[in-house]
């Protein structure tokens, strides 16, 4: 009895982490996260945090991300890992599907604009990231 109580409760423990890993930036935070336009390929997201400010832990698709400001911050991932990060007003990234929790460590605020892809644009972006790859190790050897 007690080993099936157990084998239950880490059941419903994973299943509810997997849950929480996945949650949707603009339903779980919309003070920091707002739709600005969306349809089958991508929704683009207007990103706002205030100086010192944090989100909570939420997940994106494939994305690319535009600074509108100076920015410096810290992501924090499921596995407590941390990684600090600045960007120019102006600098444009492209980043693999996450799960992580965002802070803005600046006195000032920071600003994006924040493209997920989805469905077929997420997929070619993928592809074309990996052959990107396979021709830089090409080129890196010769």
């Amino acid at each position: 009895m007690r080993v099936q109580i157990a084998l239950c409760s880490v059941a419903v423990c994973l299943g509810l982490g997997s849950m929480v890993m996945a949650q949707d930036a603009v339903k779980v935070d919309p003070k920091h996260y707002t739709v600005v336009s969306e349809n089958d390929h991508v929704r683009i997201l207007k990103v706002h945090y205030g100086a010192h400010e944090k989100s909570v832990i939420h997940s994106h698709p494939n994305l690319a991300v535009v600074f509108l400001n100076d920015s410096k911050g810290t992501f924090t991932f499921p596995d407590g890992k941390k990684q600090d990060f600045t960007a120019k007003a102006g600098e444009a990234q492209y980043e693999a599907a996450v799960t992580h929790l965002p802070e803005n460590t600046g006195d000032n605020g920071m600003d994006l604009i924040l493209v997920e892809l989805n469905g077929h644009a997420a997929k070619t972006a993928k592809s074309k990231m990996k052959s990107e790859t396979k021709s830089e190790t090409k080129s890196d050897t010769k």
